[in-house]
């Protein structure tokens, strides 16, 4: 979960491109509350580069922060999309 200005700034376009680049599947979203939350699935090293980039963001967004939920892994993801 991300938190702070990270919808309408290229958010979720942005993670998209850095997960699909760091080989990571999963799903992007905005919630309504306005932080936009994500699920990551892969190589410990490649998700953590993108929980590293979401600490930041794409150059208009300011990430106030970053909530992170480990869970068991899926193991059926392929690619990683946009949602709702």
């Amino acid at each position: 979960m991300v938190r702070g200005i990270v919808q309408g700034v290229l958010f979720r376009a942005s993670m998209r491109d850095v997960a699909r680049a760091n080989r990571v599947d999963g799903w992007v979203r905005n919630r309504p509350d306005g932080a936009v939350e994500a699920l990551l699935e892969g190589e410990e090293i490649d998700v953590k580069k993108v929980l590293d980039w979401s600490e930041r963001g794409p150059s208009r967004a300011r990430v106030d922060s970053v909530t992170i939920e480990r869970k068991e892994r899926l193991r059926g993801l392929r690619g990683f999309r946009i949602v709702g």
